[in-house]
């Protein structure tokens, strides 16, 4: 029996997402982070386990910040099925909700057992570009500057038509100024480095490239996303302390300093799915008003090469 994951399943996969968002959305501009992402942890555990898969949370969410968790090892599903790795954020940027602000989103990334690397709740240095680029024209031993004028040379521009998302935190100060130095236009997101790197594939958002570091959790989703596009990734984990040496070999991973690239991250054929809670430049929010509600959701499928876009109404509960 096959286990890749077809286009109808990955369909109903969706609805995991869905469901969360729509209960995240319920409480946007609360200023309440763990409200919506109680809501939209228990909306997505409710969904996963009404699909007819064997499915194993391998990336789950809550752990540093102590918020509601679908954890690590947990299983979902009907016990029947596909095997399947899961890795998941039912609310992508819980500031970004609790503050009604643009880029929310509802992740899952799902690949055959085994497909997924069971990231620890660390920090990642990362650098990611979209599909159409050879093979390693990115590395992340080398400057932002240099990354900015190899990527500039592949696409046949000047570096000053290179659009890099960095996220806006002190650490990346020297980066910020290296690519701005290089002439590349700087993307500055506040929250929800899975939307960044995202980004990348869609030529309309401006966004060529993401740099920094941010969680290793997210960064398995966000190499999802890029595997079933076809683009790049690498990433390192950021060690910074003895409990986190502690969560990370907990988690399998013995060699600290490993360069990771894309398909050690997402070595299966994944399915990556996710809905917009708040408006972005990615997904529409999700719109609750007279009776209904309304939901945007991007699908993409390695194994089928397939990228879907889903927008439905339904009857507001």
């Amino acid at each position: 029996m096959s286990t890749a994951i077809s286009d109808e399943l990955a369909l109903a996969l969706a609805r995991a997402p869905i469901n969360a968002a729509i209960a995240a959305a319920k409480l946007v501009g609360r200023g309440d982070e763990r409200a919506a992402d109680q809501a939209a942890v228990d909306a997505m555990r409710e969904a996963l386990n009404a699909l007819p898969i064997k499915g194993r949370v391998v990336i789950g969410e809550g752990e540093r910040d102590d918020a509601p968790m679908l954890y690590v090892g947990e299983a979902v599903g009907s016990g029947k099925g596909l095997e399947l790795d899961i890795a998941l954020d039912p609310l992508e940027g819980t500031t970004l909700a609790a503050k009604a602000k643009p880029n929310a989103l509802s992740v899952i990334a799902v690949a055959p057992k085994g497909g997924l690397l069971q990231a620890p709740d660390t920090y990642m240095d990362k650098i990611a570009i979209g599909p159409g680029y050879p093979a390693d024209i990115i590395d992340l031993d080398e400057g932002a500057a240099h990354n900015v004028r190899a990527l500039a040379k592949a696409k046949g521009v000047r570096a000053e038509a290179i659009g890099v998302c960095v996220l806006d935190r002190p650490r990346h100060a020297s980066i910020i100024e290296a690519l701005r130095t290089a002439g590349a236009r700087v993307h500055l997101i506040g929250d929800g480095d899975i939307a960044g790197v995202i980004h990348c594939t869609k030529p309309e958002t401006g966004i060529d490239m993401y740099v920094g570091s941010g969680g290793a959790p997210e960064g398995v989703l966000a190499a999802a996303a890029l595997k079933c596009v076809g683009g790049q990734f690498q990433g390192r984990l950021v060690i910074r302390n003895d409990e986190e040496r502690v969560r990370a070999q907990a988690a399998g991973i013995e060699d600290l300093k490993r360069r990771y690239d894309l398909g050690d991250l997402v070595s299966g054929a994944a399915v990556f799915i996710a809905t917009g809670v708040t408006a972005g430049s990615l997904l529409d929010g999700v719109r609750i008003g007279k009776g209904e509600v309304q939901t945007h959701t991007l699908v993409l499928n390695a194994a089928t090469g397939a990228t879907m876009e889903l927008k439905t109404r339904e009857r507001a509960s």
